[in-house]
């Protein structure tokens, strides 16, 4: 089931990156930080009376000039807009009620979508409520006052928050049984060429010009009567002086398409280095237990020889090391060099999202494993592997019971899990281990 979207917007210093802070607090760090991945803390899981949603902050627009705050607002409360399920609009109590928010505000009207307003900076709610109702002339809806440094209201925020979930888009999801594949990549990779070919016509617009932009499309794709459905990631394409900034959002609807998907296609460029950026996307997959294929496209125009292939290969696991399970693929969009083959790789990780182990089998793997390679032992205390099940898939998850949490090193995990692979394979998707601790039975 995807999880709702909530994404704070506002002007300019209202406090949003120290309300987003506030509500993640140390759960950043659950958006685990994968080793060799840095990235901005633009996103993280929040978890408010057994709902988990995504948070998305808008934050951090410095403009050099008037001109440039309004568009710069405009640009990150479309996508914000555009993504989310929920919007929370933060203003400021002690700046008051100024222009910009009332423009803000009726941008946020037209959408449609559910807004919670939000006035920050409310260190005392006897004194200050006064300047609080002020922004009822807002017309969107009550002002909840809070302050995020003192995390004072966020409680009452965040039940208004939830209020405004909607379960029945979820299940109407859910019903939705056809392979969900989302194209994502840096732009100008060639995502919407993909896409075109595929599905033998220009339905995305694919243009250099800076300056376009547009939606996230779905596009409905049928092949040897098995139907799927390709999420476009492209837009985004506009001249900006805050190049940062693009990236930034650029990612926000990378978040939103990989959360409603089974299936990740990242693309990148077979002529350009893969770069930080491109580790940042795949990072978001990866975390969030998505199949993974890395496909390489404009294949065509690289200059080759024997060691080509090989070379690439090399430089993409170095760069990409913390998802050594990606299915990878050399591609052309332009002459459709090996694009069929696109859905064969699908298919494959879809099966292996969703493949289940007996407990039996399971536990043979583990005795066999710990035969051939000893577990750990630390101040002369053995770890001790009891049992091992699966619980879930989507990604395939696994419980492991042990003697000692703090004995069951990563790279002991990782041991079980390269025997779990050698034996299943397990292509194009993460596994994820869970580790429990059951004391030992005293005679």
């Amino acid at each position: 089931m995807r999880k709702h979207i909530v994404a704070i917007v506002g002007r300019p210093n209202v406090g949003k990156s120290t309300l987003f802070n506030a509500l993640a607090g140390d759960k950043i760090s659950i958006v685990k930080d994968t080793p060799g991945v840095t990235r901005d803390r633009i996103y993280a899981d929040v978890n408010w009376l057994d709902k988990t949603f995504t948070m998305v902050d808008t934050g951090g627009i410095e403009p050099d000039s008037n001109d440039i705050i309004l568009s710069q607002m405009r640009e990150q409360a479309e996508i914000a807009i555009e993504t989310a399920d929920v919007i929370v609009f933060l203003t400021d109590v002690r700046q008051g009620l100024i222009d910009a928010d009332a423009k803000v505000a009726d941008m946020l009207r037209r959408s449609h979508k559910p807004v919670v307003l939000v006035v920050n900076k409310v260190d005392s709610f006897e004194k200050m409520m006064p300047d609080v109702y002020e922004f009822y002339n807002l017309g969107i809806g009550d002002p909840h006052p809070i302050s995020a440094a003192s995390r004072l209201g966020l409680g009452d925020m965040l039940d208004e928050v939830i209020s405004h979930f909607d379960s029945e888009i979820t299940e109407e999801e859910e019903e939705d049984d056809r392979p969900k594949v989302a194209i994502v990549g840096r732009p100008n990779v060639g995502k919407s060429s993909i896409i075109n070919k595929l599905i033998g016509e220009d339905r995305v617009i694919v243009s250099d010009i800076a300056g376009t932009t547009r939606d996230a499309v779905d596009t409905d794709v049928k092949r040897n009567g098995k139907e799927y459905v390709f999420i476009d990631t492209a837009g985004l394409r506009r001249k900006s002086k805050i190049k940062e900034e693009l990236e930034r959002y650029s990612i926000i609807r990378t978040v939103a398409a990989v959360e409603r998907a089974d299936v990740v296609v990242m693309v990148i460029d077979a002529s350009e280095e893969v770069a930080e950026q491109d580790a940042k996307i795949a990072g978001i997959a990866h975390d969030r237990g998505k199949g993974i294929i890395i496909v390489v496209n404009k294949w065509d125009a690289v200059e080759k020889n024997d060691k080509t292939i090989y070379e690439h290969t090399k430089k993409i696991r170095e760069i990409l090391s913390f998802m050594p399970y990606a299915e990878i693929l050399f591609v052309s969009a332009k002459t459709g060099q090996r694009l069929n083959k696109l859905f064969d790789v699908i298919d494959m990780v879809i099966e292996n999202q969703t493949l289940r182990v007996q407990t039996g089998v399971l536990n043979e793997i583990m005795a066999e494993a710990v035969a051939m390679q000893q577990p750990p032992t630390d101040k002369g205390k053995r770890l001790r592997l009891y049992y091992i099940t699966q619980v879930a898939v989507k990604p395939p998850t696994f419980v492991i019971f042990v003697n000692s949490k703090e004995l069951m090193h990563f790279s002991y995990t990782r041991y079980i899990e390269n025997k779990i692979r050698e034996a299943f394979g397990f292509r194009g998707t993460s596994l994820k281990f869970i580790i429990r601790e059951r004391k030992e039975k005293e005679d």
